[in-house]
């Protein structure tokens, strides 16, 4: 009989994959503006635009290959690959926000981390189905009604946000998970 291994429910955006990097250099390069990391503490990257940009952050993240080709954040392939090994670990993204990053999504998650397998992606609307006993995520709207052990993964946008158990990047989720 196989042992059993605890879950681990790992976000994409801006946890894994850097699509506000890319935002950021598309805005550059439509608008001629940069964003500092400081410009963006405590807020997300539609916050920070003027009024009459509200909506380009948005078309950005719907435009058909946006996901496809995002870096990955420092030590996230490393460290999945080991968490891989100890845990059952499950990509789980809310990508149904953004319907043209499906497919994206899923071959980024190939090419990217091809360890785990098509059994570990799911791509879903709402990550209040998740139940892993555990979950890392950047935002606290999917955290709060988790049931598990839930991890704030460290983001410019979540920087005040206090009462969660934090990563502060992948060396140290790494640090506390194995």
């Amino acid at each position: 009989m196989e042992e059993y291994k605890e879950s681990i429910a790992i976000d994409m955006d801006e946890t894994i994959a850097d699509p506000i990097g890319k935002a950021r250099d598309w805005y550059y390069r439509d608008f001629g503006t940069t964003f500092t990391d400081e410009d963006l503490i405590g807020k997300h990257l539609s916050e920070v635009v003027p009024e009459e940009h509200k909506g380009v952050i948005h078309q950005y993240l719907n435009t058909p290959g946006f996901f496809r080709d995002l870096k990955v954040f420092p030590d996230a392939v490393d460290v999945l690959r080991e968490l891989n090994k100890k845990y059952r670990v499950f990509i789980v993204s809310a990508a149904m926000e953004f319907p043209a990053s499906l497919q994206d999504k899923y071959y980024w998650l190939e090419d990217n981390f091809p360890f785990l397998t098509w059994r570990q992606v799911c791509l879903c609307g709402d990550k209040t189905v998740v139940g892993t006993d555990m979950m890392i995520d950047d935002l606290t709207r999917n955290l709060k009604p988790f049931k598990g052990r839930g991890f704030l993964f460290t983001q410019h946008h979540n920087l005040h946000v206090e009462g969660y158990e934090r990563l502060l990047d992948w060396a140290d989720a790494g640090n506390k998970l194995l």
